[in-house]
């Protein structure tokens, strides 16, 4: 019964570290957000691009399969993490 709680631990411990890593991830891709912005801003481009977004959802689910993960959670986590962003875009172009 012991080695339960303590195998739970570790597989924390490695949850935590992956964590950490889409942390950073996340880090570097608000930084391309930056760039990009920079990039609609001088040119006049909205922050919302639907068929950009479809492409991107398309291309993460295909890339997920590959690796068997859900298709389904994948298309969740981008349809957010798109969402937010162009709403922090939305914000900054006005």
């Amino acid at each position: 019964m012991s080695e339960a709680p303590q195998a739970l631990a570790d597989l924390r411990r490695e949850i935590d570290a992956l964590d950490a890593e889409m942390v950073g991830l996340l880090a570097r891709r608000l930084d391309v957000v930056h760039r990009v912005l920079a990039v609609k801003q001088e040119h006049g481009i909205p922050a919302l691009l639907p068929d950009r977004v479809e492409d991107v959802v398309e291309r993460v689910k295909t890339a997920a399969a590959t690796q068997d993960i859900p298709q389904d959670l994948v298309e969740t986590l981008w349809r957010c993490l798109i969402g937010w962003t162009v709403t922090y875009e939305e914000k900054r172009l006005g």
